[in-house]
């Protein structure tokens, strides 16, 4: 729609449609356009109808206004999800992308908020400027009490953490990482292999992860733990491939399958035989694992499904008593193939 011209000669913008328009247009009451474009199960109103107000809404390119909306209702619709610091991995992809498909069926919009390079109070200062209802925080930015108390005074219902430790005041969903590395060095130990190197990426944001898994694989009775500093690049992964012969070790947790794939390359372009020479496990279970030879021994993480995440964001903004809950999540398994 161009500018129009009003009498002083001087081009104004268009006055966007209201739903006063669309109910005009649709024959209908203002109050019937806000049921129909809300979605609103407990006033009946028959399909012709529906059909009509959507096409007129269509037509004029109404939408409704989220803030009036949001006043009408005491609150907004806004589940901000802070974006990941480091690169995702397809597991992590694919549970997100679920997640938010599940929340936008239950009416909710999702917002992804770039957060890097933010401390926690910065974080939530600038969360909080968007009244979000709730927040679900993957734990790349570490939350305090008083950040949670910021963020619900600024009318959040939910904050949901998602991380290696429960924030007081957050309904917390806590991802034990260290089994995942305890569930890889218990699965070379039964096999044999006792000195395990165990991969830490070099790439700043991983350590929340890492670290942990770090920790399970040295808390394994019979393993002999040593961290290898590795970065995600070929020449990192030859370097180490390099000097194994000095280090000692016959196993190798890599971290995940990527950093695994990565590093089994460069050990046979380095000639050494897998498993023969050093076994090697990743985790995540990624399907390129399967198509490698030797195939990909690896730790599968069942990470809870986004749908049942939408729902207990859903559960907690219609009854925040329920705040403060913890549930324990992130079953891991050991998948033995090939190269172990």
């Amino acid at each position: 729609m161009s500018d129009s011209e009003n009498p002083t000669g001087r081009r104004t913008r268009p006055t966007p449609p209201t739903s006063a328009d669309v109910a005009r247009l649709a024959g209908v009451s203002r109050a019937t356009v806000s049921y129909v474009l809300n979605n609103a199960e407990a006033v009946r109103i028959s399909e012709p109808t529906r059909r009509r107000v959507r096409e007129a809404a269509e037509e004029l390119g109404y939408v409704p206004h989220a803030a009036a909306r949001s006043l009408r209702a005491g609150h907004t619709r806004i589940v901000l999800l802070p974006t990941s610091h480091v690169p995702a991995g397809p597991l992590y992809s694919h549970f997100l992308n679920e997640l938010q498909w599940a929340l936008r069926r239950l009416d909710y919009t999702v917002v992804q908020y770039g957060s890097l390079g933010l401390g926690g109070d910065e974080a939530t200062r600038a969360w909080a400027e968007l009244r979000p209802v709730a927040v679900i925080s993957l734990g790349e930015i570490t939350l305090s009490p008083q950040n949670v108390a910021t963020l619900r005074r600024a009318g959040a219902r939910a904050v949901i953490t998602m991380g290696p430790r429960a924030v007081p005041g957050a309904h917390a969903l806590v991802m034990d990482q260290a089994e995942v590395g305890a569930r890889a060095a218990a699965h070379l130990v039964e096999r044999g292999r006792h000195r395990i190197g165990v991969v830490v990426p070099r790439e700043p944001g991983l350590e929340l992860f890492s670290a942990p898994r770090l920790a399970g694989a040295e808390s394994v009775p019979g393993a002999r733990v040593r961290p290898l500093p590795m970065a995600y690049t070929e020449e990192s992964a030859a370097a180490l491939a390099a000097r194994w012969g000095a280090l000692g070790l016959d196993a190798v947790f890599a971290y995940n399958d990527e950093y695994a794939m990565l590093l089994m390359r460069a050990l046979q372009d380095a000639g050494l035989r897998i498993p023969g020479d050093v076994a090697v496990i990743g985790a995540d279970d990624l399907l390129l694992g399967r198509l490698l030879r030797p195939r990909l021994s690896t730790v599968r993480i069942e990470l809870p499904a986004g749908e049942w995440l939408a729902g207990l964001v859903d559960a907690a903004v219609r009854d925040p008593s329920e705040i403060g809950e913890r549930r324990d999540l992130l079953a891991a398994v050991a998948l033995p193939r090939d190269s172990t």
